[in-house]
């Protein structure tokens, strides 16, 4: 049976400059993700990279399979200095880390919306590399679920927070006030959408765009008129900038001390400031010896972000004991999972007694019209279910309660297979055993193998 195990570090856990080193660009994570999947005892896997983690979820064969050997060698970063920022969870605490990141109760601004839609673009990088197939499938969507119920029953989504409306903030908190400033967006994705949004909506005057790919800066700048700048021009229209938020995804810096000196010589030494929101950082930290320059990351945000805390508090409880109630609900189900083998082989040996028995008396009924036949068929079945209800509840509830001595007792009772451990995962799709068995005819007593558990 797999095993869930996950393993990561985040802002909490490692800082930037640790971060950025192990981070995953978008080009990079399904070669990344087949590479983890390559590992010996790794069945399935995904991974997360995103500003403020890097997490690896996979399903392996064994407990004593460790994947953290995998960051150490994939990114080239010695144990000795990755590994004490590493956390690790198993089994029902990887299912709860997992609820608990896709629901944004993990994220640096608790509630920002970003996290849901950054979880299932991994999922889908995951999917199209072939390395996820039932088990994950089956967490996720469940994660997912989850993460909805929270966004619609609860009101920490609401007054919306993010990384990048904390960047505007520390901004307007520099500046007194946005009105008039020249602000450059240096990355065309869905971090400078969103400052874009918070910007204008702060007063902001001149809004730059840049990127790489000329048609998405376009596509950014048009909706706030913005003005689209050639990625070629950067360092020269750079200067006309009061502030600069950079969140692309450059490997390396981009703006650099040596341009940082052109900017001030430019610009008469009046002051600017960088809010590099990247992971690699698009920043160089030395930039913040100039003086004249100040500059920002993601992790000086977390200050800005800790005055959220206090007043969503509230809410992030409400949001918690739902995410707990569907993690137990999660575990409910993959344990009632577990023990249909057992009812399958229970009304397999129910079915063939049945059938038997109808044999043995049939040269005594004579023959039977079909409607007879029939009659008999739902009589004899109707005594059989009636019959197998009581263990069948009985295996479902003691299964449901994680009672692995019970489950057993009650599979010695009727001499069913062993169920296994009734916390370990279960492979492949995940079936139910709680709907209707499927009637069968005479002649095939093995069809209600199948039709017990749903089907295959």
């Amino acid at each position: 049976m797999s095993q869930l195990v996950l393993i990561g570090v985040n802002h909490r856990t490692a800082p930037i400059a640790l971060r950025e080193r192990i981070a995953i660009s978008r080009e990079e994570l399904p070669d990344t993700t087949r590479a983890l999947a390559a590992q010996p005892g790794v069945t399935e896997c995904m991974i997360v990279s995103t500003c403020n983690r890097v997490e690896m979820l996979a399903a392996v064969d064994s407990a004593e399979i460790d994947i953290k050997d995998f960051l150490y060698t994939q990114f080239g970063v010695p144990k000795s200095e990755l590994g004490p920022h590493i956390y690790e969870h198993r089994d029902q605490q990887a299912v709860r880390h997992l609820f608990r990141v896709s629901a944004s109760l993990d994220s640096m601004v608790v509630g920002e919306p970003q996290i849901l839609g950054q979880v299932k673009e991994a999922f889908a990088a995951a999917r199209a590399a072939g390395t996820v197939s039932g088990q994950l499938e089956h967490l996720l969507q469940s994660a997912f679920a989850a993460a909805k119920k929270v966004r619609t029953e609860t009101t920490i989504g609401s007054n919306s927070v993010s990384i990048a409306s904390v960047a505007v903030e520390l901004a307007r908190k520099i500046f007194g006030s946005l009105n008039g400033r020249t602000v450059f967006l240096v990355g065309a994705g869905k971090m400078s959408e969103l400052a874009a949004r918070h910007l204008i909506q702060q007063g902001a005057g001149a809004i730059l765009v840049t990127n790489r790919t000329m048609e998405r800066a376009r596509l950014l700048a048009e909706p706030f008129n913005g003005r689209v700048i050639p990625f070629d021009k950067l360092y020269e229209t750079t200067t006309e900038a009061d502030i600069v938020i950079s969140s692309t995804g450059a490997p390396h810096h981009i703006f650099r001390p040596e341009h940082g000196q052109q900017f001030m010589h430019r610009r008469r030494n009046r002051p600017m400031f960088f809010i590099d929101i990247a992971v690699p950082r698009d920043v160089d930290p030395a930039m913040n010896k100039i003086e004249g320059i100040f500059v920002y990351d993601i992790d000086d945000l977390q200050q800005v972000a800790a005055a959220h805390i206090a007043e969503r508090k509230t809410q992030a409880g409400d949001a918690e004991a739902l995410v707990e109630a569907e993690v137990e609900r999660f575990h409910q189900r993959r344990r009632a999972v577990n023990v249909a083998p057992a009812i399958v082989s229970l009304q397999r040996q129910a079915e063939e007694i049945r059938l038997n028995e109808l044999k043995r008396v049939h040269a005594k009924l004579g023959e039977l019209t079909s409607e007879q036949l029939a009659a008999v068929e739902a009589l004899t079945r109707g005594l059989v279910n009636k019959f197998l209800h009581p263990p069948m509840q009985a295996l479902k509830h003691a299964a449901r309660e994680n009672d692995s001595s019970r489950v057993e007792a009650l599979c010695e009772t009727w001499s069913l297979p062993a169920v296994a451990d009734t916390e370990a995962h279960s492979q492949g799709s995940v079936v139910s055993i709680d709907q209707p068995e499927k009637k069968t005819s005479l002649d095939s007593p093995r069809e209600s193998e199948t039709s017990a558990v749903g089907g295959k």
